[in-house]
């Protein structure tokens, strides 16, 4: 199949969220004749291990047999990641990641050792560690956007070495395998809301490849 033949997207939030906040992104690309599913999981009280099945569960139940794209952002990419790696048999048009911290975030680990800084982070703290592997070993093309305005919650604890959104460092959305990475003048929380992620991610899941590169 063709990348650009799918026209189901599943959007999947990020920590602390829920699944409305991606109705912006969802909007435009409504417009641009998807159809979108906004999905919605318990990010701070369940591990990413019990919301991936939960994943792909909704999308066996809401999209069925026919293919879908997968945008998300922050920790829904390692959402994302997971159920699609332990269920290949869901089908994939491609998938696009906003500032997901793949290989983990010292933003969230220094969180973490200030006071309710692990309640906060919940039960996706495993995630954080220093050093996690990241790697698509599906054949669809994988797409990372990352962003280069360090402005962000991690700004009021702490200060992010090197190219960051505010949250997320540049090396912390690396995956081995995926397609392309484009780097893009947005914060972190941004993403969701930017009309230039949004026209990125609509090539990217038209062409299987972005259109700043």
């Amino acid at each position: 199949m063709h990348v650009g033949e799918a026209r189901d997207v599943v959007l999947v939030h990020g920590l602390w969220m829920a699944g409305v906040v991606m109705a912006p992104l969802a909007a435009r690309l409504v417009r641009a004749g998807y159809r979108c599913h906004l999905f919605h999981y318990a990010s701070h009280s369940r591990p990413v291990e019990a919301n991936a099945e939960h994943l792909a569960r909704y999308a066996e139940r809401r999209i069925g047999d026919r293919p879908a794209h997968y945008v998300a952002h922050s920790l829904g990419g390692l959402v994302v990641l997971r159920a699609l790696e332990a269920h290949r048999n869901l089908a994939v048009g491609a998938a696009v990641l906003l500032g997901t911290p793949a290989r983990g975030s010292l933003a969230a680990r220094r969180f973490q050792e200030r006071r309710y800084g692990r309640w906060m982070i919940g039960a996706s703290l495993p995630q954080w560690e220093e050093g996690r592997a990241a790697a698509w070993t599906r054949p669809e093309p994988l797409g990372v956007i990352a962003g280069s305005v360090p402005f962000g919650l991690a700004r009021a604890w702490t200060r992010l070495p090197g190219s960051n959104d505010g949250v997320v460092r540049l090396e912390e959305t690396s995956i081995d395998g995926m397609r392309q990475r484009i780097v893009l003048p947005v914060a972190h929380s941004e993403m969701i809301v930017s009309r230039r992620v949004a026209d990125e991610v609509r090539a990217f899941l038209e062409r299987g490849c972005f259109s700043a590169a």
